[in-house]
């Protein structure tokens, strides 16, 4: 509601007769700008790794999960002397620490794997926001307008905050987009596919 009551105060103020507005679409420039594309590629890779490592830490918890259980049923045996049983029993307590702590270790993992995620995830949300407002406010100041209203920003209520818009000639998005992609490395040319050799009859 706050947006929506502070639009309307200024609307219906003095200051609207020199109020110059113009709008961005702040999700457009945000999944589009370069940076976030190659953000969002490293850290689909980043994921992709933790998964592994993951995957690997499981399977290896598995294992020591069957190897204790079969020398647990070992120890009690009573094919075995009592001596011999003792000492299985001794092992499969030592096989018991191992497990809990590849259990701990596993735990812990998981719980700093999906830290150190979220955070970079925040990190790279936070800078490809900081340099779109650079660029915006940049171009907003040097085009004479005074306020940017954001097209795609949406109300606590799940209300679009703009609810009308049609003025096209004073949307800053395709124009803060291009100099924010400006920069962008040249994209690798694609190898051509070697087309197979036909055979001679």
């Amino acid at each position: 509601m706050v947006p929506g009551l502070l639009l309307a105060a200024l609307l219906g103020g003095p200051a609207w007769a020199q109020t110059r507005i113009a709008t961005v679409d702040m999700r457009k420039l945000f999944d589009e700008y370069y940076i976030t594309i190659k953000a969002k590629a490293a850290l689909e890779d980043l994921k992709a790794d933790k998964e592994k490592e993951h995957a690997s830490m499981v399977e290896d918890w598995k294992k020591l999960k069957q190897d204790y259980q079969t020398t647990l049923a070992s120890a009690n045996d009573q094919a075995v002397s009592a001596d011999e049983r003792d000492k299985r029993k001794k092992l499969a307590e030592d096989k018991l620490k191992q497990l809990k702590k590849a259990e701990d270790a596993l735990v812990e993992y998981e719980r700093a794997a999906q830290s150190a995620y979220q955070d970079q995830i925040t990190r790279v949300h936070d800078k490809v926001i900081d340099e779109i407002r650079s660029v915006l406010e940049a171009k907003a100041r040097s085009a004479g307008y005074n306020l940017v209203l954001d097209l795609a920003a949406v109300g606590g209520n799940g209300i679009p905050v703009i609810l009308f818009h049609n003025d096209t000639e004073h949307d800053l998005t395709q124009t803060v987009l291009d100099q924010l992609n400006a920069a962008a490395p040249p994209a690798a040319p694609k190898t051509p596919q070697k087309q197979p050799e036909k055979k001679k009859p």
